[in-house]
C-alpha cells in the first residue's frame, strides 16, 4: 500500500478513522463513496470543509472508517479527523485550520437521563389538582 497520513476525528459518540492518500480526490467513508453514505448535501459540506479551508480538495483520497453516534456525528468526526490528518502530512496547515475551528473537538455531549425525570431536563407534568 502507498505511503498515507492518518488522523483521528471525535464528535459526540462517532469516531472516525482517517486516512489520507495522494490521489485525485476520491472519498470512501466505510468503503462506500462519500455522496451514497452522506446523502444530505449539508453533511457533504460539513465532510469537504477542511480540504476547501486549505485549498486541497481533489489532491487526496480519502479512506475513512466510521463507528458509532449517528450521521451528523459521523460527519463531524470525519471533518476532525481529515483535518487531524492533514497537519500530520503539513504542519504548517495548522494555523489555517486553527483559525477555521476545525482543529478543536467539538466537546458537546449528550447529558445523562436524571431520576426522576422524563429526560436530562424534561420534568413530569405538573398537575394541582
Amino acid at each position: 500500500m502507498a505511503e498515507y497520513y492518518q488522523g483521528t476525528g471525535r464528535r459526540k459518540e462517532s469516531v472516525a478513522r482517517v486516512r489520507l492518500f495522494l490521489g485525485q480526490g476520491q472519498i470512501t467513508v466505510n468503503e462506500k463513496p462519500v455522496e451514497t453514505y452522506f446523502t444530505r448535501d449539508t453533511l457533504r459540506q460539513i465532510v469537504n470543509q477542511p480540504l476547501e479551508a486549505t485549498q486541497s480538495a481533489g489532491r487526496f483520497d480519502i479512506k475513512v472508517t466510521a463507528q458509532g453516534g449517528g450521521v451528523a456525528g459521523q460527519a463531524g468526526a470525519v471533518r476532525h479527523g481529515i483535518a487531524r490528518a492533514l497537519v500530520a502530512m503539513d504542519e504548517s496547515l495548522r494555523s489555517t485550520l486553527r483559525r477555521a475551528g476545525l482543529l478543536t473537538r467539538d466537546p458537546r455531549e449528550k447529558e445523562s437521563k436524571k431520576y426522576g425525570r422524563k429526560r436530562a431536563r424534561k420534568r413530569f407534568q405538573f398537575s394541582k389538582r
